[in-house]
């Protein structure tokens, strides 16, 4: 089973606890503004994603990862990130790390 973290650059960061294996990053960019990073992460079981506040308070919270869609497979999930790009957003781009 996978789930994809969002990161948003100065706003927050998503951080994998035990339980989430990350596979892989893509940067997300609109034009040549860098949007997002999405890792997709492999989930053994229910975990906690940890969110971090990047502004302000640095503060915490673990969100439990029912509240993340789930893909059964890794193209799955490569997929729904692919679709960000595909329909009307020609400045749109997904680069993988």
């Amino acid at each position: 089973m996978y789930i994809v973290l969002t990161s948003r650059p100065g706003e927050y960061r998503s951080e994998p606890t035990p339980g989430i294996t990350p596979v892989e990053t893509h940067d997300y960019f609109y034009g040549t503004r860098h949007v997002a990073a999405f890792t997709v992460a492999e989930l053994d079981g229910e975990a906690r994603v940890r969110i971090v506040e990047e502004a302000g308070s640095q503060q915490a919270n673990l969100v439990p990862t029912k509240f993340f869609e789930k893909f059964a497979t890794l193209p799955d999930a490569l997929h729904s990130l692919e679709e960000l790009t595909a329909k009307g957003h020609a400045q749109a781009h997904l680069v993988r790390r």
